[in-house]
C-alpha cells in the first residue's frame, strides 16, 4: 500500500541537474524551531552543493528564543552565561523539493545536531518525533497521520496589519462561510494558489473549504507517515503565509482572535499500520474497532492533560475551549460526534481513525503528534480498558474528564507526567515546561486592553 507519494520531491541528482540549467538558483535550507516555524539560510545553489552532504550551522538560541525571538534566561541548553554557541543544520536530502511560489528556490529540511558530539539534539521537534517513531517500529506499528490546517485570512498584508496597531482587523469575507460555494469562490485568487502550489511543491493536497466563520479556511491534506505529515504541515503552513502575502493579504493561525469568533483547531487523524493494513480495523469486532485501537484510544485519554501542552503551546491556545464552538472542552471519545474530544472516524471499514479535536491551529506538528503517539503506544503497552463512548452533547458534561484550562495548569500537568519523562526524557520536558514558563511569565506582566477598559474609571 503505498502512504504518500514522492513525485514532486526532488533526488540529489535531479536537483543538481536542475541546477546546472540555472532552473535553480536559491536553496533555503531550514530547521524546524521549538515553536513549528521554518529558520535557516538562503544559499547560493552552487554553494549548497558543495555542503549539501555534509553540514551547515546556526545558532543554538533557535532551540530556545520565544515567538518574538527573545532569549530568556532559564534553559539548560543555552544561554549568555555560555555563550550562545552552534548547531549543526544536517540536510536531510530526502525532503529536497521546489518552493513554486517563489522563483528559481528549492529547499531543504535539516535535522539539528550537538556540535560537539554530532548526536541528535533530543528535543530538537523533528527528533522528538523520531524518537517515537522508533518507538512505534520496535513494538511492529508504523504511525500513520494527517492534519487539518484552519486559519482565518484577512484584508491587509501582516505587515499594513501591524502598522495599524492589529486594530480594525477585517476578515476576507463577511459571514459564516463553512462549506460555502459562493463566498469562497470570491477568495479563490487567494486559495486556488495555495492549493496548486503546494500540490506542485510534493505536498499531497486534497482540497479546502470554507470554515465555521467569516474569513475562515480549513486546508486538507492526504494522510502520511507521521514524520512526513509533521513536514507537510510546516511547509504547508509557511507557504499559505507566503503566498496569502503575495495576493495582499495575511493569514493566521493564531487560535482565537476574537472572544465573539469561532476558533481556528488543527485536528489530527491517526492509525496505526503493520504490513500495509491499519491495525485499528478488525472486521469481526464492534464497530470493527480492534483490540489495539481500544487500547491506544484508552491511552489518549489517560494522558490527555499531560500532553495538552504540545497541543496548545500559547495562554491564547485556552481561549479557544468553549461550549459550543465545535472546541472540545472534555477528553471523552464518541462514534462521530464532533463535541468529543476524540471521535471515531470511518467506523465499520478499513479506514477507522482516531480524529483528535483538541490541537489549536498554533500547535507545533512533530511535537504535538509524538505526544499524541507516546499516549497511545504507552496505552497500548499497559491494555488500558477503553470506557464506553460518551452519547451526546459532550459539553454538557460536569468537572470530569475536563481539558485543562490554562496553559499553567497544562504546564503542571506536564512537570508531573511520568509518561512523558519516560518517553521525551527530562531533559526535553524541563526544555518545553521552560518554554511555557515564559510564555507566563510575559503574559502575566502586560497590561491588556480590556484591564484599561474595564478599570481606568470604573476602578
Amino acid at each position: 500500500m503505498s502512504i504518500i507519494s514522492k513525485e514532486n520531491f526532488m533526488t540529489f541528482k535531479e536537483i543538481k541537474l536542475k541546477i546546472s540549467k540555472q532552473e535553480i538558483d536559491t536553496v533555503l535550507v531550514c530547521m524546524v524551531d521549538m515553536q513549528g516555524r521554518l529558520m535557516g539560510k538562503r544559499f547560493h545553489s552552487e554553494a549548497f552543493l558543495e555542503m549539501a552532504e555534509d553540514e551547515t550551522h546556526c545558532c543554538n538560541y533557535l532551540l530556545a528564543t520565544d515567538l518574538e525571538m527573545a532569549t530568556p534566561d532559564g534553559y539548560a541548553s543555552t544561554s549568555w552565561s555560555t555563550g550562545y554557541g552552534d548547531y549543526v543544520m544536517k540536510p536531510d536530502l530526502g525532503t529536497l523539493r521546489p518552493v513554486p511560489w517563489i522563483e528559481g528556490t528549492a529547499i531543504c529540511l535539516c535535522d539539528v545536531l550537538d556540535h560537539n558530539t554530532h548526536k541528535p539534539v533530543p528535543f530538537s521537534p523533528r527528533e522528538v518525533l523520531k524518537t517515537q517513531i522508533s518507538k512505534a517500529e520496535d513494538m511492529g506499528f508504523s504511525s500513520i497521520m494527517a492534519t487539518e490546517l484552519e486559519f482565518f485570512l484577512f484584508q491587509g498584508t501582516h505587515d499594513e496589519i501591524a502598522a495599524n496597531g492589529f486594530r480594525e482587523l477585517k476578515p476576507i469575507s463577511n459571514y459564516n462561510e463553512d462549506y460555502h460555494i459562493f463566498q469562497t469562490s470570491k477568495e479563490e485568487h487567494v486559495m486556488r494558489p495555495i492549493r496548486n502550489f503546494l500540490r506542485d511543491m510534493g505536498i499531497p493536497v486534497e482540497g479546502t473549504k470554507g470554515e465555521a466563520e467569516a474569513g475562515q479556511e480549513e486546508l486538507n491534506i492526504k494522510y502520511a507517515d507521521v514524520l512526513s505529515t509533521a513536514d507537510h504541515h510546516t511547509l504547508a503552513k509557511h507557504g499559505v503565509k507566503e503566498i496569502a502575502h503575495q495576493q495582499g493579504y495575511a493569514a493566521t493561525f493564531l487560535p482565537k482572535w476574537n472572544k465573539n469568533r469561532v476558533g481556528s483547531a488543527s485536528h489530527v487523524h491517526q492509525s496505526l499500520f503493520r504490513n500495509g493494513s491499519n491495525v485499528f480495523y478488525d472486521a469481526k469486532a464492534p464497530m470493527g474497532k480492534s483490540k489495539i485501537m481500544d487500547h491506544y484510544l484508552a491511552g489518549l485519554i489517560k494522558y490527555a492533560s499531560e500532553i495538552t501542552i504540545f497541543l496548545a503551546p500559547y495562554v491564547n491556545s485556552y481561549k479557544r475551549f468553549a461550549k459550543g464552538t465545535f472546541a472540545p472542552t472534555h477528553t471523552v471519545w464518541s462514534v462521530d460526534n464532533r463535541t468529543a474530544a476524540f471521535r471515531v472516524v470511518g467506523d465499520r471499514s478499513k479506514s477507522i481513525r482516531i480524529e483528535c479535536r483538541t490541537p489549536g491551529s498554533d500547535m507545533n506538528p512533530y511535537l504535538a503528534t509524538a505526544a499524541m503517539l507516546a499516549a497511545g503506544l504507552k496505552g497500548i503497552e499497559e491494555e488500558l480498558k477503553l470506557p464506553s463512548p460518551y452519547d451526546g452533547d459532550a459539553y454538557s458534561d460536569n468537572e470530569k474528564n475536563q481539558i485543562p484550562k490554562t496553559l499553567r495548569d497544562a504546564r503542571d500537568q506536564l512537570l508531573s507526567s511520568k509518561m512523558l519523562k519516560e518517553a521525551f526524557g527530562v531533559e526535553t520536558i524541563n526544555h518545553y515546561a521552560r518554554a511555557a514558563e515564559w510564555e507566563l511569565e510575559e503574559f502575566d506582566s502586560v497590561v491588556t486592553d480590556y484591564e484599561i477598559m474595564r478599570g481606568f474609571e470604573k476602578a
